[in-house]
């Protein structure tokens, strides 16, 4: 048997597995064929992925975030939102830190950026432009609003690691089946993406109020992606006119959440604010030899739903 809570930040939903209070020990291959298993949105609890939240020795917990498709994502900003919330909750403390593969990040209770909605903020890091980064092919060592010929020759793109890969292009509006091809396609080109990239397209709406969607590496198109907000934020800081330092507006199909952009030492980072919901919470049985599953329990968390769903309408208005 197996419990986990259903959550989500910003649309982006996951499954949490709590390994430490639980006393599970996965091995690789469970957790590959358990994101494979249960993510799948047909015959599964469906999900964007699952996130492990394991013991740490650098820090109150570690996230290990694997994708529906059974492999694992570097970072991910919505998912830290819900293990900061899931973790804040069981050591009764307002800021704590997460170990993630590439850092071990700062994450906190912050002020609410809808009424009734908790809010957790994030740090996203470490930010990179160099192309090796990500890892990217490219004649530059630098991508900043770029063709990238193999991809297209009508869109620019500025690429960077959050750490994870990611590819960013300001339109005037965003078509969803352009995105979709251009983010199949990337993910083809291992002579350019040979870990695949993130690829997102942003639309300003204002100044200081972007609408961002993205292709999710491992996913598909998704409904937000933290990462993903994070880095289109900061590249209309640095293309547009949007502003460091200044909480800036990021609308996204699951709602919205808020991005700072801050600058030291030539060095930048991102603050990702938004929700962290829980959906409900459920155990099951499982047989990964023979993939199958089913429900033992489920209950549903109806007011975090409704009060999210206000959020919801109010995103949608902005656009």
């Amino acid at each position: 048997m197996i419990e986990f809570i259903k959550c989500h930040g910003s649309g982006n939903d996951f499954i949490l597995i709590d390994e430490i209070n639980n006393n599970y020990s996965f091995s690789e291959d469970e957790r590959r064929d358990l994101s494979i298993l249960l993510c799948n949105r047909a015959e599964g609890v469906g999900s964007d992925g699952i996130l492990f939240v394991m013991k740490s020795e650098a820090a109150k917990a570690r996230m290990r975030m694997f994708n529906s498709d059974g492999t694992e994502a570097e970072m991910c900003g919505n998912g830290l939102r819900c293990v900061a919330r899931h973790v804040i909750e069981q050591v009764e403390e307002s800021k704590v830190n997460i170990e993630t593969e590439k850092a071990v990040l700062a994450v906190e209770q912050v002020e609410e950026i809808h009424s009734g909605i908790a809010t957790f903020s994030v740090a996203i890091e470490p930010v990179s432009f160099e192309v090796e980064s990500l890892p990217m092919n490219f004649e530059k060592s630098e991508a900043l609003d770029e063709v990238i010929p193999e991809l297209s020759n009508s869109l620019t793109f500025t690429a960077l690691s959050v750490p994870n890969p990611h590819i960013v292009t300001i339109v005037d509006e965003v078509d969803q089946e352009l995105l979709e091809a251009v983010g199949k396609k990337a993910n083809q080109l291992p002579a350019v993406f040979p870990r695949g990239v993130n690829v997102s397209f942003v639309q300003i709406l204002e100044k200081n109020k972007i609408f961002v969607q993205t292709y999710e590496r491992g996913v598909g198109l998704t409904n937000a992606c933290g990462t993903a907000m994070s880095a289109s934020t900061l590249v209309s800081t640095i293309l547009g006119q949007n502003e460091i330092d200044v909480p800036i507006v990021v609308i996204n199909k699951g709602g919205l959440v808020n991005c700072v952009v801050e600058k030291a030492d030539r060095r930048y980072t991102i603050q990702l604010r938004g929700n962290a919901t829980n959906v409900y919470t459920a155990s099951v049985d499982i047989d990964l030899d023979e993939k199958q599953w089913e429900w033992i329990t489920s209950t549903t968390h109806q007011h975090e739903i409704d009060v999210y769903e206000k959020l919801k309408d109010y995103a949608a208005s902005q656009v």
